[in-house]
């Protein structure tokens, strides 16, 4: 039997508070661990003369107190004299143990209500929490939706997709509301969601603030924009950055024209319109543009006056060809807002726009952690050409 079952056990024949026994041993055990850490680091034990000439060695430590569910630790943080040793056991500034918390805003990233979180809590931890309690216990992210707001933006972007999801929110009366979100690749592949805002409707004059906001943040050149067409929003594209491409989604392209046509004829007139954004090569894809208006001219005229009208269904081909997949369609951001709606599936509606607010930013922060690192598709191939592109526009 160890001290800490010897001491449990203890406590309770004579019916003293287990907690003291659960902060005793925890603290004991969390110096230790800070000890070992600096003696792994220094590479020999705390009184072997080998440090003496080691070039570095202990030089005491300073407390800290750590708050936990069984009570304030305190905690003997160990320096070196070389000021070189960084203990990984509590990170930096902590003052507290957060699983609570961090439970519960994982919870709320994944689209669980309060009332559920407060039901969970009370069955893993024995405490009654109202949803209110919990809910208070977010807004520490208020300070992350103010952070993610104004932070700064590198200065160049490969490409930027926009495109809007709507999701219920409550003000005077429920309704679906617009989110606005720009999600964009940078020259190494890595992609973050830029900005996002939130209105009533979708509309290119909304669009055309974010793209402001997104300059005003540090933002100074886009080589393209990749969005499903909506109406004027080439225009206001061009009032923030007069310099940049514009690619039409082939994709709701081909929607669109699956929507105007005969059920009988979708599947022929949408696989013949593959042909033209799955080419070798932009003149290839003319190619089989034209062959595709010579075939359904007579039967679907205005579908065919549409697609000859449209400027931006060739774009894509002046890029590098290892990322032309990712860049002809909005499929990027398309998939990322499904993944939100999947999470709101749970809410029937969001409070407020604070609520909101608050989940879309934890969604956002939770997608930039993860793809910081990682290189989009083609974009490791692309990156000595998409280099030139921007080094002609110096």
């Amino acid at each position: 039997m160890n001290h800490f079952t010897s001491d449990l056990v203890q406590a309770l024949v004579t019916k003293q508070d287990v907690t003291e026994v659960f902060r005793t041993h925890l603290e004991a055990a969390m110096n230790r661990l800070l000890e070992t850490e600096l003696t792994a680091f220094l590479d020999y034990e705390k009184y072997d003369r080998i440090g003496v000439n080691s070039g570095n060695s202990r030089n005491g430590g300073y407390i800290r107190t750590l708050h936990t569910e069984h009570g304030d630790l305190r905690l003997q943080i160990p320096r070196d004299r070389n000021g070189e040793f960084k203990q990984q056991t509590v990170a930096p500034y902590k003052r507290s143990n957060d699983t609570l918390e961090s439970f519960v805003i994982h919870m709320f990233q994944k689209g669980v209500t309060m009332t559920e979180i407060a039901d969970l809590i009370e069955k893993m931890y024995g405490h009654h929490y109202t949803p209110q309690t919990v809910s208070n216990m977010t807004k520490a992210m208020a300070q992350q939706v103010e952070f993610f707001a104004k932070r700064a933006l590198a200065k160049r972007y490969v490409c930027v997709y926009i495109d809007a999801t709507y999701i219920a929110v409550k003000r005077e009366t429920v309704s679906k509301e617009a989110v606005y979100i720009a999600v964009g690749i940078r020259e190494d592949g890595s992609k973050e969601v830029l900005s996002y805002t939130i209105a009533p409707t979708e509309s290119s004059f909304v669009w055309n603030e974010l793209l402001l906001d997104v300059k005003e943040r540090g933002v100074e050149e886009v080589l393209l924009f990749i969005s499903d067409g909506l109406k004027g929003i080439v225009t206001a594209i061009e009032q923030v950055y007069p310099r940049a491409k514009y690619q039409s989604c082939c994709v709701h392209i081909a929607r669109n024209i699956a929507h105007k046509v005969r059920v009988s004829d979708r599947a022929s007139i949408c696989d013949d319109f593959k042909a033209v954004y799955r080419a070798e090569d932009e003149q290839s894809g003319k190619a089989a543009l034209e062959a595709f208006c010579e075939k359904w001219r007579a039967v679907y005229p205005k579908v065919i006056k549409s697609l000859r009208e449209n400027p931006y269904i060739f774009t894509f081909y002046s890029f590098p060809k290892p990322i032309w997949k990712s860049i002809y369609s909005t499929n990027l951001i398309e998939s990322f807002n499904k993944q939100i709606k999947k999470y709101t599936k749970r809410k029937e509606q969001f409070p407020h726009e604070e609520a909101l607010e608050k989940f879309l930013v934890s969604q956002f922060e939770s997608y930039n952690q993860r793809f910081a690192t990682r290189c989009h598709i083609g974009f490791d191939r692309a990156r000595a050409e998409l280099q030139a592109m921007f080094s002609i526009r110096d």
